[in-house]
């Protein structure tokens, strides 16, 4: 006689949550929070309180700033002049959602044991997508147009500050504090056996208050003898959620950090192919505001002054002649300034010609016939970097 069981009663409820789930629940927010927590350490050292949630596919901005402050000093009744400020914003890239994958076979986790294989593989990647958001970054910061050379490391880095904060001052803004970049055999050059208290935040080394930095970052990324540098509220985070309702609505479920949003992570096995596989999906981009506010200070021990091809023919007034200069100058916060003499005036490179007459680049100029004049070329502290000398013409 065949006896019948209801075999139903012992079985798993549907969608019970049991030990595997838990366990790959767990990876999950393990590498969240680990990519999240990291992330968002550094974002609090560069003052940056919250990220800018962008659209898939936005494009990124950089900023130029100028402006011309008119004379204040204006007679009761008098028309006030309009002072004239611009920004202007050009688009250098756009921000995507981008996708990842990692398996393990069963064979490797059988071999090396689920530490090995998996866990320390998914530290590794977790790895490379930081490097993946700080090169980026850094890629970004090499196109700062605020550049000039030093002679040595200590003066590029006073200079990238100045710069940084000679910048913001013109752009009637306040720096809340300078981060500058450095290369790390630079740093540890300069502090030879010294004891410097380094710190780490998204596998960013830095150190506090050094040699007048609020922070100073020290990477390998940064090429050696080369400082980089900008304000801490010039630095700007945006971000593509990832917890997006429409991937869910696909089927597509990913564990996020619901505060931050800066990556979603999902783990399953793969029975088909016996493997246990690791998604991630991440649109995060650190970069400055204003491109024009980021110093690159290059260190030269041996820097010379550049050549400029000066002319001169007649201008539009008696007396006046009109200069042009050639090649243009190399940054946009460069000067010009002239001097007017019977024989050529000597420059060296690096010397201060602040008490020399400023010239635009392109009003006429009063100067006699037959004398020299030499056009300098100077960065924002005054200091030389290229000049040229012609033998004037003016109009009779």
């Amino acid at each position: 006689m065949k006896r019948l069981f209801n075999l139903q009663k012992f079985a798993a409820p549907d969608n019970m949550t049991g030990k595997a789930q838990i366990q790959t629940k767990a990876r999950e927010i393990d590498f969240v929070s680990s990519f999240s927590d990291s992330l968002q350490a550094l974002l609090d050292i560069m003052g940056i309180t919250r990220m800018i949630k962008k659209a898939n596919g936005s494009a990124l901005k950089k900023k130029t700033a100028a402006g011309v402050l008119q004379d204040g000093n204006v007679a009761e009744g008098d028309e006030i002049p309009l002072s004239q400020f611009t920004v202007k914003e050009e688009t250098f890239d756009t921000i995507t959602i981008e996708k990842w994958r990692k398996s393990t076979s069963i064979e490797a986790i059988a071999e090396h044991g689920y530490d090995n294989a998996v866990a320390m593989t998914d530290e590794e990647m977790l790895t490379l997508l930081r490097d993946d958001v700080l090169d980026r970054f850094y890629d970004f910061m090499a196109t700062g147009t605020l550049k000039s050379s030093e002679a040595t490391w200590q003066m590029a880095i006073a200079m990238s500050i100045g710069r940084v904060k000679d910048k913001f001052k013109k752009m009637r803004k306040n720096a809340t504090g300078i981060a500058v970049f450095v290369n790390t055999l630079d740093v540890y050059k300069y502090v030879g056996s010294s004891n410097i208290s380094i710190q780490t935040a998204f596998g960013m080394d830095y150190v506090k208050n050094f040699m007048g930095a609020d922070y100073m970052f020290i990477s390998s990324e940064i090429p050696e003898g080369t400082v980089e540098a900008t304000a801490l509220n010039n630095m700007v985070a945006y971000y593509v959620d990832p917890a997006d309702s429409e991937f869910a609505k696909a089927g597509l479920e990913f564990t996020t950090d619901t505060e931050t949003g800066f990556i979603g992570v999902h783990a399953e096995g793969n029975y088909t192919r016996m493997l246990s596989e690791l998604y991630a999906i991440m649109g995060v981009r650190l970069f400055a505001e204003y491109i024009d506010a980021v110093a690159v200070i290059t260190v030269d021990s041996t820097p010379t002054l550049g050549t400029l091809t000066v002319q001169s023919v007649a201008g539009t007034e008696t007396g006046d002649t009109k200069i042009t200069v050639t090649p243009a100058k190399e940054d946009t916060s460069h000067l010009y300034k002239y001097k007017v003499a019977t024989e050529e005036t000597e420059v060296a490179y690096g010397q201060n010609v602040r008490g020399w007459a400023a010239w635009d680049g392109e009003s006429d100029i009063t100067a006699a016939t037959g004398q020299k004049i030499t056009i300098v070329e100077c960065d924002a502290s005054y200091q030389a970097q290229a000049s040229g000398t012609a033998t004037v013409t003016a109009k009779a």
